[in-house]
């Protein structure tokens, strides 16, 4: 959908560190895009730079824009696009502020706020990971289609959105929220703290004894024997990170039924975070009777490993017979989901989502 559109929508992906400022048409970037301080702690500087940076965007297209669109973290009040609450990356905005309103008056044109979550969810699911699978399904064979998507974002923060029959899911509130649920290693303290690259660092330094502030890269490149440090703490911190983000997305899956992708910085680490991250929703639970229940009703599968994406590909279909009647139907008794890493990458998956959504709140006037 609106891949050979030839309108414009102007794009933000607003982060607590940087806003990055671009156009899009067609679900692909138009020019160069910019990127500023976002000076999240100043509400009038934050408020002067997101103008001025759209500013500069309109200055350098060839036709007007028709919206602009962009992606927010934390809770909002999207549909009236008002932004406030617990904004740990935007502290400025926790008391309440009429954004969208505000831009428009600006602008003179729509504009539409999404938490960044959803967006990427909504992108991946028009341009990435949704129509990747069914395509890759298709030319296996296979006969199944999946229209059900979380997205779930790995860096300052743990974020998530939600694509129900490749809709947007925003909830009643525009309130559908990860980084709140319990968390796997203390379930008095909120998952974040362990599902977020402050999670990464904080471990490591426990585990080796070493206080010096890394990144995530750096803890990476020690886990995989690259840098110099404590390489089974640097395993063990993302192993704890996995684990924890697992347990997360088992529950949203099971209450969705969906696949999962995931974006952002962390996702480097990848190759250390997913087998925790698959094991935990690939565990059991127990009733008081010591029957074993699967933590997700489904097979998880790694949809970036070939040979498991073959056989979630496949499936398990079987010809059951109609009793009393000489026919059969066609019957699956194995229910299937997968995860896979963003081959969009967060930014553009955020972006194109956010293209997609002003064009659809367009046409449906």
């Amino acid at each position: 959908m609106y891949q050979d559109d030839k309108r414009i929508v102007i794009t933000l992906d607003a982060g607590g560190t940087n806003f990055v400022f671009g156009a899009m048409r067609g679900n692909r970037f138009i020019g160069e895009t910019i990127t500023y301080p976002s000076n999240s702690d100043d509400l009038d500087k934050c408020l002067q730079t997101m103008i001025g940076g759209f500013r500069e965007v309109i200055s350098s297209l060839p036709q007007l824009p028709v919206a602009i669109s962009f992606a927010f973290p934390g809770p909002a009040d999207y549909a009236r696009g008002v932004i406030g609450g617990f904004l740990p990356n935007f502290p400025s905005f926790r008391n309440g502020v009429a954004l969208g309103p505000m831009l428009e008056r600006v602008f003179g044109i729509p504009v539409f706020i999404n938490n960044d979550g959803d967006l990427f969810a909504l992108g991946e699911a028009h341009e990435g990971i949704l129509p990747q699978v069914n395509a890759r399904i298709k030319a296996i064979g296979g006969t199944r289609e999946y229209t059900n998507l979380l997205g779930y974002t790995f860096g300052t923060g743990f974020g998530i959105g939600s694509v129900i029959d490749n809709k947007l899911n925003r909830g009643n509130n525009s309130c559908i929220e990860t980084f709140c649920l319990r968390n796997r290693h203390n379930p008095d303290v909120i998952c974040e703290e362990s599902v977020a690259i402050r999670a990464v660092q904080r471990e490591y330094a426990r585990l080796s004894g070493n206080d010096e502030v890394l990144t995530p890269k750096d803890i990476c490149e020690i886990a995989d024997g690259k840098k110099e440090g404590n390489q089974e703490a640097a395993k063990e911190a993302f192993r704890l990170f996995g684990q924890a983000a697992g347990d997360a997305i088992a529950t949203a899956v099971s209450l969705t039924d969906s696949l999962v992708v995931i974006g952002g910085g962390v996702t480097g680490a990848a190759h250390h975070i997913m087998p925790a991250l698959l094991k935990e929703m690939r565990s059991t639970l127990s009733t008081y009777k010591g029957e074993t229940v699967g933590r997700v009703q489904m097979n998880v599968y790694d949809l970036d490993n070939e040979d498991e994406f073959r056989q979630f590909a496949r499936g398990s279909e079987v010809e059951l017979p109609i009793y009393g009647f000489d026919e059969t139907v066609t019957y699956s008794p194995v229910k299937t989901t997968g995860v896979a890493i963003s081959r969009l990458g967060a930014s553009e998956a955020i972006s194109i989502g956010a293209y997609v959504f002003a064009l659809s709140q367009i046409d449906r006037k």
